[in-house]
């Protein structure tokens, strides 16, 4: 959605998140209501990947080593990056696309002639964007995932 209040254009964004290559989501009901702040859990799990390797080209299984064996503690960088055990947890999540976006913005040409100032913000990423003409614009992007996709 998005409104307009004077020089300031405001944009709320929601933002689907699909689980990359090797990996699968999987939505938790909290039916115990340990967290009535939020519905479920999305549990982030490793997939064998053996197969797809010759394929697609990955190098290799974040279930098993080589040689196939089973890894005894299988990680990646999407759980050591965005979860907290095997969660998602959307503060980190907030945290690495606020990253990613400062990282992305130096890297653009425009960025001289208009200020991205990263707004605090724990479970979304907010952003305001400004011009020298005064005229500004705020982004708030939310994230979610669809229930039942666990396809990548």
């Amino acid at each position: 959605s998005w409104s307009i209040f004077e020089n300031r254009i405001f944009y709320q964004l929601l933002v689907f998140l699909r689980p990359p290559p090797g990996h699968s989501f999987i939505l938790e009901r909290d039916t115990v209501r340990q967290h009535p702040e939020r519905c479920s859990d999305i549990r982030v799990v490793l997939e064998c990947t053996c197969s797809m390797e010759h394929v697609l080209g990955y190098s290799l299984c974040f279930l098993h080593g080589r040689g196939n064996e089973l890894l005894q503690n299988p990680r990646s960088l999407v759980l050591e990056t965005l979860c907290t055990g095997f969660y998602l947890n959307v503060e980190q999540i907030s945290v690495w696309v606020q990253n990613l976006l400062f990282s992305a913005w130096q890297r653009l040409p425009h960025w001289p002639r208009r200020r991205l100032t990263l707004l605090p913000c724990s479970r979304s990423c907010k952003f305001l964007v400004s011009s020298t003409s005064k005229e500004q614009s705020c982004t708030e992007m939310f994230f979610a995932v669809h229930e039942g996709s666990t396809d990548s």
